[in-house]
């Protein structure tokens, strides 16, 4: 996420963030011709269908994030609302947790309370990034009122910035981005930042974090430190390389080598789309089975070949913050777009968020 949006939240905005959950039915389905921006037609033709169809399928949000599937349902935050919210096909929209991020007492000055990126880990728990909270959480169960336990909000004993982006590796590891969007100015000069860098961390051994337990802070690793906002965060199939994204002031996408011991080499820009000037940053990620990178981006959802060769730009007419691949064969991609929920079905089959090792 980025600093413009700040432009588009109003006070009235911010007032929501601290009021009750409104209540959500399930809005009338919409669906129209999906618009893309094929950037190679042939490649594109393999992965978009010629009748391709974009789907609306819930509004009225504020800034939607953190889409995850699970259970039969897509699990999504409205980050200005501090909440964490469940999309059920045939029911609609319902709070599942609330606040997501800031706990305080005081209103939140910022514009960001709430969590942001969410995964799975694999025993199918629910892993958060606290954003204001400045930690990395994971909710214990999907059940109502489950144990939240905190895995990691510091590093050398200086506070996270607000944690925006997670994946697990298939050893149990987490990874994360933590710019400072979740801070109230969200500047590097903020007086709450404690950090000099805005980091891609490694926390070993996440999976087996014992509910309740303290966090370990002493096992994080700082990985990369020279992006000066990384967000989205994805591994290749086979996990050979990890993919991150930088949202400002340059619009980038950057593959790194994953090495055995989970530490990153050899740094490879794959993508600059600074000079594109359609609404929208490099945000979410996610890959398909044959390792094509699907990215929010200008003008919506950018899909990229494994090598960073942009294929298509599927045209959302909202700014896209994240992505989810759910159905039996994984082939429908949800899409988190400012104030809506929307899907499209494709041709190849989503990436599972745990890989066997």
């Amino acid at each position: 996420m980025h600093t413009l949006r700040r432009l588009a939240l109003s006070l009235a905005v911010f007032a929501l963030a601290l009021t009750s959950a409104p209540a959500q039915s399930p809005a009338p389905l919409a669906s129209t011709p999906l618009p893309v921006d094929r950037r190679d037609p042939a490649a594109a033709a393999r992965i978009v269908p010629a009748a391709a169809r974009l789907e609306k399928i819930a509004t009225g949000f504020t800034w939607t994030e953190g889409t995850v599937w699970a259970q039969g349902s897509l699990y999504f935050a409205d980050i200005p609302a501090n909440r964490i919210l469940r999309w059920t096909p045939g029911q609609g929209v319902s709070t599942f947790l609330h606040p997501s991020g800031y706990q305080g007492t005081r209103p939140f000055l910022g514009i960001e309370p709430g969590s942001n990126g969410m995964t799975l880990d694999a025993r199918g728990r629910l892993t958060v990034a606290g954003h204001a909270q400045r930690d990395v959480y994971r909710v214990e169960s999907l059940a109502p009122h489950a144990q939240i336990t905190i895995l990691a909000d510091s590093y050398h004993g200086k506070r996270l910035n607000s944690p925006n982006d997670v994946v697990y590796k298939s050893d149990g590891s987490l990874y994360f981005t933590d710019p400072p969007y979740g801070l109230q100015s969200q500047k590097d000069t903020d007086p709450a930042k404690q950090l000099r860098v805005n980091g891609v961390y490694r926390l070993p051994r996440a999976l087996q974090h014992k509910p309740g337990a303290p966090p370990d802070n002493a096992s994080l690793q700082l990985l990369v430190d020279n992006l000066p906002r990384p967000n989205g965060i994805a591994f290749s199939p086979g996990e050979k390389y990890l993919y991150v994204d930088n949202s400002e002031p340059r619009k980038i996408w950057m593959r790194y080598r994953v090495l055995p011991d989970g530490t990153l080499a050899d740094p490879k820009l794959l993508y600059d789309a600074t000079s594109d000037p359609r609404p929208g940053n490099p945000d979410g990620m996610k890959l398909d089975s044959q390792g094509n990178i699907y990215s929010a981006g200008p003008g919506g959802v950018w899909i990229f070949s494994p090598e960073g060769k942009p294929i298509a730009v599927l045209l959302i007419p909202e700014k896209v913050a994240n992505l989810a691949w759910a159905g039996p064969d994984r082939k429908t991609l949800y899409i988190a777009a400012s104030t809506s929920l929307y899907r499209v079905r494709l041709n190849i089959p989503g990436e599972p968020l745990i890989q066997k090792p």
